[in-house]
């Protein structure tokens, strides 16, 4: 596998427009999907000078990123490949990917027989209970039907702030196949799933594996590290401008997301700060991060005043 050492993705890979997820000409949802790979696995999908990941993008159709080196999600040594688009093009571009992967592992194994494989899925918390389901009904169903075994680890609380979960599939390429269909047209029913969208590289800021260890061994810069991830501020929005802050298929939000390592989370309808009706845009992260994205939003919010009033 190719080392990742020599890949940087450049800053400006994070807001050019294309190839960006946006509705088809049959009203599909974008979505997207995120997992964990290896650094060497990394390596593999990014190829030489990029030449893998271009050409995965390129047949696929589907928006492909992953976290820098070292940007691991928090208490593992793995990196996040995020993959956007409609959901055609998210299933054809993790197709790819994995099958890329089982068939240099399975090439270095030197077995006829295809092994069960483990692949962990990243998923918001708060979208979890939909691939669970009433009394585990749903979860049980997705097992039964891909023949793929699905576990979903607890929240973990050790690392302050972190409000993602990882869904774990074992099973043959063809079985995880069957189980990400299932779990990718769930997920995509939940209007909050695109808002809680992270990009790969945010949780470098305040987990990066390097300087913040697992269970508080972090060393003596690890009560800054923790504090800096997890500030909260919130701000009021008008509630006729909110849909410039989320944006088509939530691109504004993963957007801010991504340039400002700052998480942004909307409150429902109806749910509008004290004596106002401006909804609640909570912002998670450093302060550089916080002001950051309030000065985005802000703007966003600002361009559309001045067009209402020409």
């Amino acid at each position: 596998m190719e080392s990742t050492e020599s890949y940087a993705p450049p800053p400006e890979e994070l807001t050019k427009p294309s190839p960006e997820p946006s509705e088809d000409d049959s009203g599909e949802k974008p979505t997207h999907i995120r997992f964990l790979v290896s650094n060497a696995a990394a390596g593999s999908v990014i190829g030489k000078g990029g030449s893998t990941i271009t050409e995965f993008q390129a047949k696929s159709g589907a928006r492909i990123q992953l976290s820098r080196n070292q940007e691991f999600f928090p208490g593992t040594t793995d990196r996040i490949i995020m993959i956007s688009g409609s959901i055609k093009e998210v299933v054809n571009g993790l197709e790819l990917i994995l099958d890329k992967l089982h068939s240099e592992l399975h090439a270095e194994e030197g077995s006829d027989v295809e092994p069960r494989r483990r692949l962990r899925l990243v998923v918001p918390n708060s979208s979890c209970g939909g691939i669970i389901g009433k009394g585990g009904a749903t979860i049980k169903s997705f097992i039964e039907e891909s023949k793929a075994g699905i576990k979903i680890s607890p929240l973990d609380n050790t690392f302050y702030g972190l409000s993602d979960r990882l869904v774990t599939l074992s099973g043959t390429f063809e079985e995880q196949m069957r189980a990400i269909d299932l779990i990718l047209a769930k997920l995509t029913e939940d209007d909050h799933y695109s808002q809680n969208v992270h990009s790969p590289y945010s949780y470098a800021a305040g987990y990066n594996s390097a300087n913040y260890a697992h269970n508080g061994s972090g060393g003596r810069y690890q009560n800054h590290q923790k504090e800096e991830a997890g500030r909260t501020v919130t701000i009021g929005v008008s509630d006729e401008h909110i849909g410039l802050v989320l944006g088509r298929g939530g691109r504004n939000i993963m957007e801010i997301t991504q340039m400002t390592g700052a998480r942004v989370k909307i409150s429902d309808r109806g749910d509008f700060m004290s004596g106002t009706t401006d909804r609640k845009v909570s912002i998670t992260g450093s302060q550089r991060a916080i002001q950051q994205a309030e000065t985005m939003i802000k703007q966003k919010v600002d361009s559309a005043s001045e067009r209402d009033t020409e």
